[in-house]
């Protein structure tokens, strides 16, 4: 899930890939971003919200998925949030898309300010499940494998998640299906159609994951 065909390393938190340099890699990514306010998938549920602007972390022993898509866009903030601190109350995300994903050993915290929530699912033999995920992160570490990839395609012409599209002119790829192992990703948002999470615990704890 990086702009590169090559499987990324593992590594500590904030270390991997930012996307905020991806999309300067790409000025045309950068510029038809600044239109692009909440467009996380149009036409997929009400994926469309204001987003509170703390990150949360999501880790994962391993992500199955069929039908992957990844394009840029802008998440926004409601008005003088006090979370925007310097962004002016926007974050450049990476919106990454599958049409069914299985997760083994889902974790995902949010540090509270001394205390974390943190939410576990899909040990053992049962893994999480979902169907039409949407995910908006500006960080991820992992080893990746794509199937029939495409990089480089109009966000626009994405076809491998029914009813999830970018902008005209926004570069993206999709792939026939991924697999990253040892996933860790820093996110703003996340929607599905459907998520299924077997042998869920929820609770505050002292650290995060």
């Amino acid at each position: 899930m990086s702009e590169e065909t090559t499987p990324t390393a593992p590594g500590p938190p904030r270390s991997g890939v930012r996307w905020r340099r991806f999309a300067a890699a790409f000025g045309t990514v950068a510029a038809a971003a600044a239109g692009m306010i909440m467009l996380t998938a149009q036409g997929v549920l009400a994926a469309q919200f204001a987003i509170s602007g703390m990150p949360f972390t999501v880790t994962a022993d391993k992500l199955t998925g069929t039908g992957f898509e990844q394009f840029a866009t802008l998440d926004q903030m409601i008005e003088d949030s006090p979370n925007q601190g310097d962004t002016g109350g926007q974050v450049l995300v990476m919106v990454s898309a599958i049409d069914k994903a299985e997760l083994t050993n889902l974790c995902q915290s949010i540090n509270l300010g001394g205390v974390y929530l943190k939410i576990t699912a899909g040990n053992g033999d049962k893994p999480v499940f979902a169907r039409t995920l949407v995910v908006d992160g500006d960080e991820i570490n992992g080893n990746a494998a794509f199937e029939k990839i495409d990089i480089g395609q109009d966000a626009s012409t994405l076809d491998k998640v029914p009813g999830v599209k970018g902008n005209p002119g926004v570069f993206s790829q999709q792939a026939d299906s991924i697999v990253i192992e040892n996933l860790r990703q820093n996110n703003y948002a996340t929607t599905a159609a459907v998520f299924k999470l077997p042998n869920l615990r929820m609770a505050f704890t002292p650290d995060g994951c």
